[in-house]
């Protein structure tokens, strides 16, 4: 540690995040125009991890950003950009010192840029501490993840009457904490699942698993397929207010680091295809396996116009995807909703399925009206062709015998199902055609 005050906030919030209390205070001597150290930086271990931080002190002049603060983010970007280390930011700020003009704004245009260009490149985590207002909120919802603190403030444009709680129910917030410190462990567990930049390997953890009862399709949570196919030790949920059809998690299977995309038997809606777009796009910056729980009744049908834009944004990001890719149909996996979320032609490198699940181009009701439609005309009882439908037209066995489904079993058989198809997959190398990025 270096020449800040000792009982500053910010440095109590470092101490808090990196092993131990322990770090390597960044230009300690720096000071703003009143003699203070607006920010403390510094580098260090996170659960073992290489990563830079730094803190905002809100208890000078409010936090307010400054050229002399956005010279010491800079040279946070640039040791995080030349070491291939990820950024942790701690941000407790009322915006931009306005008395600099648009010296400060040309800074902070800097500092934007900087983190732009590391997108995708280290990991990023946002942690909302107290008040992130303006610019400060720009800059920290352009991170990979954002953690906040339930007493905090998160708006670019004032006067907001937008709360926190209001921002993770529209998706902008990653990660809801009770309190700051709760924020800061969580963004530590971020920390310890994710690689140390888009080179590396996410490392490896230990693990426990205590294994939920799986049995059966019909009555059987998400929640507890997901759980059957995670490590107990650890794992976050990504989003939890927003896009409730879905559920996206970082967890471990067997030690390593995965992405959760689970669909719960309900339509897939515009929220939920940002919310599992958003996850997609962060396990493929880092190259982390998806596992997708595919069981939808279908696209949400409607006047509501984001559908088609939501559906093509999901759609190319499972398909540009290039991290390893596992499909699971644990429910219906009908139409579009197959191409999207189990489809191999365009999402998943290995599709399994459950022995009850059902895969087909129509959903059941609208294969029998076509398909029979004769024999409903003669009086045949429309639920006994249904389930002659499940069991031949929609049958996962008739999915599989034309190699639209790679593997079929019993619930119970799911997680060394899934842990043998990552393995298969761990050493996954797939190149593009060379680009800038797609438009869609």
């Amino acid at each position: 540690m270096g020449n800040s005050n000792k009982e500053s906030v910010a440095l109590q919030r470092l101490a808090t995040l990196f092993d131990d209390g322990i770090f390597t205070e960044i230009e300690p001597f720096t000071k703003g125009e009143n003699g203070e150290v607006e920010v403390v930086a510094g580098y260090g271990y996170v659960n073992g991890t290489e990563c830079y931080a730094f803190a905002q002190d809100s208890d000078i002049n409010g936090g307010a950003v400054t050229v002399e603060q956005c010279s010491k983010l800079l040279k946070v970007f640039s040791l995080a950009k030349k070491t291939g280390c990820g950024i942790v930011g701690i941000y407790d700020s009322n915006g931009v010192q306005l008395t600099q003009g648009f010296e400060v704004l040309n800074a902070f245009g800097e500092v934007v840029k900087s983190a732009t260009m590391l997108s995708g490149v280290v990991p990023q985590i946002s942690v909302i501490a107290g008040a992130c207002l303006g610019t400060s909120a720009l800059i920290a919802n352009m991170a990979d993840v954002v953690v906040a603190s339930k007493d905090s403030d998160f708006y670019i444009t004032a006067p907001s009457e937008t709360t926190i709680e209001e921002s993770a129910q529209a998706g902008t917030v990653d990660i809801m904490c009770d309190d700051v410190d709760s924020a800061i462990l969580e963004a530590k567990k971020v920390v310890c699942m994710l690689p140390k930049n888009n080179l590396y390997s996410a490392p490896m953890v230990d693990f426990e698993y205590s294994a939920p009862s799986v049995s059966a399709v019909e009555g059987c949570s998400v929640e507890n397929i997901v759980d059957s196919i995670l490590d107990s030790t650890l794992s976050v949920e990504f989003k939890a207010e927003y896009g409730k059809n879905v559920i996206t998690k970082l967890g471990t299977v067997e030690g390593s680091t995965v992405g959760v995309v689970a669909f719960n038997n309900d339509e897939i809606c515009p929220c939920c295809s940002y919310k599992a777009e958003a996850m997609i796009k962060l396990c493929d910056a880092f190259n982390i396996p998806v596992i997708t729980v595919a069981n939808s009744t279908g696209l949400t049908k409607g006047k509501d116009a984001q559908m088609l834009v939501a559906a093509t944004k999901l759609t190319t990001a499972y398909a540009s995807a290039t991290c390893p890719k596992i499909s699971l149909i644990t429910g219906q996996a009908i139409g579009a909703s197959y191409i999207i979320l189990a489809g191999k032609g365009a999402n998943a490198d290995a599709t399994l399925a459950w022995e009850n699940a059902v895969a087909s181009p129509l959903d059941v009701e609208a294969g029998v009206a076509f398909l029979y439609n004769d024999r409903l005309a003669n009086g045949e009882d429309r639920a006994k062709l249904e389930d002659e439908y499940k069991q031949t037209v929609g049958s996962v066995y008739t999915a599989a015998a034309c190699g639209a489904v790679d593997d079929v079993f019993a619930p119970e058989e799911t997680r060394n199902k899934v842990s043998q198809y990552l393995d298969m997959l761990m050493n996954k190398r797939e190149t593009t055609v060379p680009r800038k990025h797609s438009v869609k």
